[in-house]
């Protein structure tokens, strides 16, 4: 007989989170993604809305170029029922592996099914308990469940704190350690801000350090032909490990990857369990993916960041105008900081009956009590689309009362 206890505490667990407004409602895309889409929300309900809150940075998730890239890549099957090492390689892979190498900056780089299983795999194989991890106290859920999963000792600097960083770097030599990675977002996703790679590269030279670097959310939008966050700040030749999607900019599908020297890459090859284990990329994301970063490294994809950067500073702009509490910054990614949980997801709420799709974010997502809706622009929203989405918060803000001030 099932144990009736354990079906009454999952239930309490979920009656709980709902009681705290955590509850996360999963909208239904009834459309192709894109700056317009058309939904189904939580209560059934249909509506077309603006779309703020996705990671289509490019706005290359639904361009047909990218569509029909995927497509022509099926002529290879819808997939390769296999891991990588048994018969699950193909030409598809090695290309991706190069093209995405290459315009990260490093000498080779190795895929997996998601970006989550990229950055659960590089520790374990790489480090063990000689070994030293100096970790950003924000860094990705991916990054600290990967770090979780290696016998190396932790350390954790306080967010962006370079003197934490450095305490922590002096404590791990005093310690003995063997090698010292140091770990970080290069843009912290629930923020919009982006790492001083420029100081941490300095300090990993001075304790002889390596450096690794969750780009994500800067492949294909930040710095010069989008090479991310290390391009931008002049330092890409001293972070020796970059992980990164193809989920996001570089065409929305799905899908991550290491790049790094080739003899890292080499052993993750050999050890890695996520891509020992898992099936190989499909055909269609790896040809959408290589078609979205032609796209991106190209002049088109210069003037697509240079829409990116104005249409960031002119919503930042008007909702600055408005009375939003923001973070600082020019990334894409421009939370709107709300505080309490339910009121979060109760802006959320509104703003989709009056057209604009946003999510609130809260607890685990973010720290409690600091709850918030993350808005997203992209290069495909136009400033009408933007100056909408203003008096939509605006009116939101006023239904909602007074605490969204």
């Amino acid at each position: 007989m099932p144990d009736p206890a354990f079906y009454e505490r999952q239930r309490a667990a979920l009656a709980d989170i709902d009681a705290q407004g955590l509850t996360k409602p999963e909208r239904v895309l009834l459309s192709r993604q894109g700056v317009r889409v058309r939904l189904r929300d939580e209560a059934g309900r249909e509506a077309e809305a603006i779309n703020l809150c996705a990671n289509n940075y490019l706005g290359l998730a639904g361009d047909p170029r990218i569509m029909a890239a995927s497509v022509a890549a099926t002529t290879a099957g819808a997939g390769f029922a296999s891991v990588r090492f048994i018969c699950g390689t193909h030409q598809f892979h090695k290309e991706l592996e190069a093209v995405i190498a290459d315009y990260v900056g490093c000498e080779d780089s190795i895929l997996f099914a998601a970006a989550f299983d990229a950055n659960g795999a590089v520790f374990e194989p790489l480090l063990d308990e000689a070994d030293a991890i100096v970790s950003d106290s924000l860094n990705h859920a991916s990054i600290i469940d990967g770090i979780r999963l290696c016998k190396a000792r932790r350390y954790r600097f306080a967010n962006n704190d370079m003197d934490d960083l450095e305490r922590q770097l002096k404590a791990a030599r005093a310690e003995g350690a063997r090698t010292i990675l140091i770990v970080t977002d290069g843009v912290f996703s629930m923020d919009g801000y982006l790492a001083n790679l420029t100081t941490i590269t300095d300090l990993a030279g001075r304790y002889q350090a390596l450096l690794m670097v969750d780009d994500c959310h800067a492949t294909g939008v930040v710095g010069p032909a989008g090479r991310g966050v290390g391009a931008l700040q002049g330092v890409a030749d001293k972070i020796d490990i970059v992980t990164g999607t193809f989920g996001k900019a570089l065409g929305g599908a799905m899908g991550g990857f290491i790049a790094a020297r080739r003899e890292v890459v080499d052993l993750l090859r050999q050890r890695a369990r996520p891509y020992l284990f898992s099936n190989a990329l499909a055909p269609a994301i790896c040809g959408a993916s290589l078609a979205a970063i032609e796209i991106s490294r190209g002049s088109e994809g210069d003037g697509l960041r240079q829409r990116i950067d104005a249409n960031a500073a002119h919503f930042r702009g008007r909702m600055t105008e408005a009375g939003f509490r923001l973070n600082p910054g020019q990334h894409p990614i421009i939370p709107v900081l709300l505080g309490e949980a339910q009121l979060a997801q109760d802006m959320a709420r509104t703003l989709l009956g009056l057209g604009v799709f946003v999510t609130g974010f809260s607890y685990p997502v973010v720290p409690k009590g600091q709850a918030r809706i993350r808005t997203q622009v992209s290069a495909a929203h136009t400033p009408a689309d933007l100056d909408l989405a203003v008096e939509a918060f605006v009116k939101a803000r006023e239904i909602c009362g007074a605490a969204a001030q």
